[in-house]
């Protein structure tokens, strides 16, 4: 410690406290649910408008070659808080697979096998360290809205929540649709009390049914002959507009500067033209129309804006995330430092997998895989399971010269086809 000169009033000396350790910061994670990598102002839509994303874009560090690691849901969401693929933490499929016994359609999600399953799952959940878990015990206020696949929300670490058991997240999927006020209150709270928040924003937007207010869907409706194309426009703009709502909110409360911002999408998503579900190559498939989003990073005034153009993963957020809120990465984990350059430039690749929805068997994840993938620089590589329709032979893209995937080099490319291989193949058998 130092010693201040004595005060001319009172002459008492004053202890000069050291320098203050910097204030964890507040964190906000905006999940978007089933949107195409290519559906932001900021990645190239001439159609669409998202503006309040497009700012937050200009204010990150940006990686607009970022990746899930499964195009579905959950598998996808449990790798983001966990820093783990889903090989390798259990949760490969959206549910369990069940016996003809358990019925049919609705009736399944209700039967006891069906809550058994999700028992199961939520056991494997709770072995994996996880992010919610490790900044409530670190301190954090956490609270959790929006998409959520396993049961309450103290499954997940998180000290509150909207989600009491539902399958997709039941009292959790009115946040965005219907108001804020759980996630604004929250974070007002958290600041009456002093305390950093960690606040998961996962609504079902533009998630299916695609019932945007009528104002938006008219905006859309002339620029396409499909209505339900128009739906799915429509429901982009409606989340970034829920999103210009909470930065609002931010900037009003003077939380701005003190709150990290992570965005990514939990998968991609299609739109089909004739119907209300996605088409091939999208939700569920290896495709980039699956696999590929923008992933952003964003700090005012402590993280310059720049935009980083080498593929990144998911399971790279939560080491970033913990290492900006100062606190110890878990051993074991997939992914890296995303602020780490170096780092960033010299990983030869990332991966991923696509599984059944169901999961065939818990605990043997080769049983619902489909598709297993490797992106090394410009080059990807897709390998089918040859099991559950996935009968293909491999697929090489180069996706700097063919982003669409829509011409396969595989069959000229022989040695690289085997190198990225072998590369693919060494991780799945490394879990």
């Amino acid at each position: 410690m130092r010693i201040l000169p004595f005060l001319l009033l009172g002459l008492v000396p004053l202890v000069a406290a050291e320098p203050a350790a910097p204030r964890r910061p507040n964190i906000l994670f905006i999940v978007s649910d089933d949107q195409a990598w290519t559906d932001y102002g900021f990645t190239g839509s001439k159609v669409l408008q998202t503006p309040h994303l497009d700012r937050l874009a200009r204010e990150s560090v940006a990686f607009p070659r970022g990746y899930v690691v499964n195009s579905l849901c959950a598998p996808s969401l449990a790798s983001l808080l966990t820093g783990i693929h889903p090989h390798r933490h259990g949760m490969t499929g959206n549910d369990p697979v069940l016996p003809e016994s358990a019925g049919k359609g609705a009736q399944r999600y209700q039967s006891p096998e069906f809550r058994a399953g999700r028992e199961r799952l939520t056991e494997l959940w709770e072995r994996q360290p996880h992010l919610p878990r490790l900044l409530s015990e670190a301190g954090y206020r956490t609270m959790q809205t929006g998409k959520w696949w396993l049961g309450d929300y103290s499954h997940g670490g998180f000290q509150e929540g909207m989600t009491k058991g539902g399958r997709h997240g039941d009292d959790g999927l009115v946040i965005g649709r219907k108001t804020l006020a759980p996630a604004t209150d929250f974070m007002a709270k958290a600041k009456r009390e002093g305390k950093p928040f960690f606040v998961w924003y996962a609504p079902m937007m533009p998630h299916d049914p695609h019932t945007p207010p009528e104002r938006l869907l008219a905006k859309y409706r002339p620029l396409t002959p499909s209505l339900h194309q128009a739906r799915y426009w429509a429901m982009v703009e409606w989340f970034d507009e829920t999103v210009g709502e909470l930065r609002g909110f931010l900037d009003k409360e003077g939380l701005t500067q003190d709150t990290l911002i992570v965005f990514l999408a939990d998968n991609g998503w299609i739109q089909s033209l004739d119907s209300p579900r996605f088409a091939p190559r999208s939700k569920l498939s290896p495709y980039e129309g699956g696999v590929r989003t923008p992933i952003l990073v964003s700090w005012p005034g402590r993280l310059a804006p720049t935009s980083v153009d080498v593929p990144v993963s998911e399971v790279d957020i939560m080491p970033t995330v913990l290492k900006l809120a100062g606190l110890a990465v878990p051993p074991g984990l997939d992914g890296i430092d995303l602020l780490d350059a170096p780092a960033v430039a010299a990983r030869p690749a990332i991966f991923g997998s696509n599984s059944t929805h169901d999961i065939q068997e818990l605990g043997a994840p080769a049983k619902s895989l489909r598709y297993r993938w490797v992106v090394a620089g410009d080059w990807k590589l897709i390998v089918s399971s040859g099991q559950h329709d996935a009968t293909e032979p491999p697929q090489l893209f180069n996706l700097r010269q063919d982003p669409a995937e829509l011409r396969d080099l595989a069959p000229g490319e022989p040695a690289r086809v085997a190198e990225l291989r072998r590369r693919l193949d060494g991780w799945w058998d490394g879990r």
